[in-house]
């Protein structure tokens, strides 16, 4: 998707899903409200791999648009990404975000058959990321929010990195390769090569996370997330 502005006037270019050319005039149904290099990465990946046509509406972190007023009427947590649904309807948190458009597009196969012990599979780890790791990840980019600024924040912020990787490390060695469930793509790689992408991880994922590295690159090399994959996020 490409916006292009002038003056009042907005037209909007959506993605041919087969090209990955700009193509003027067809309906957006998804937006995504977030930053490039952030978490709205896993949501814009899943609706380019399901060949989606979606609007990117950006919201940077680095102004603190997220915490600004237009911004709260959306998400009143104050956190990106948030997703708007074809009829309207407001998501939030990654996690639900990728099983909604697994769940809309299931020729994308972005998650593995229904009731099968490799779905629950992908449940768990995807479970397991927003809940074990994403956490971490705010309290590690701001620990002043949670402790005074100083001594006390730089302290939780590194407890806050090591238990990211402590976390990782756990998904290195549970991923059965090529894929972390095995053979067959899911939304789960999209969501580990997102902890993977950001600088945290990086320096330190080379030499410990190696099978993680490989769906990383793998997920990048996709055609579909290749056109989407942000520069901010340096390949393994």
């Amino acid at each position: 998707m490409v916006r292009q502005a002038h003056h009042e006037e907005i037209i909007f270019l959506t993605l041919s899903p087969s090209k990955g050319e700009p193509v003027e005039g067809r309906a957006v149904t998804w937006i995504i409200y977030g930053d490039k290099g952030s978490g709205a990465f896993a949501a814009e990946a899943a609706l380019a791999e399901a060949g989606a046509e979606y609007e990117f509406r950006e919201i940077s972190l680095s102004k603190h648009e997220q915490r600004g007023p237009e911004y709260l009427e959306i998400n009143p947590a104050g956190k990106i990404p948030a997703l708007k649904l074809p009829e309207g309807g407001m998501l939030t948190e990654t996690l639900a975000m990728l099983l909604t458009i697994a769940e809309r597009f299931p020729d994308s196969q972005l998650l593995p058959p229904p009731a099968s012990f490799a779905r629950a599979e992908a449940y768990r780890w995807m479970a397991f990321m927003a809940s074990e790791i994403y956490p971490m990840v705010e309290i590690e980019d701001y620990p002043a929010r949670f402790v005074p600024e100083g001594a006390q924040s730089d302290a939780l912020r590194e407890k806050a990195n090591a238990r990211i990787r402590e976390r990782l490390l756990i998904l290195e060695h549970e991923a059965l390769g090529p894929w972390l469930l095995g053979e067959e793509f899911s939304a789960a790689d999209i969501y580990a090569a997102l902890f993977l992408s950001w600088s945290s991880a990086r320096g330190w994922r080379d030499a410990h996370a190696p099978k993680l590295c490989a769906i990383t690159r793998g997920v990048a090399e996709r055609p579909r997330i290749a056109a989407v994959w942000p520069p901010q996020f340096k390949k393994p």
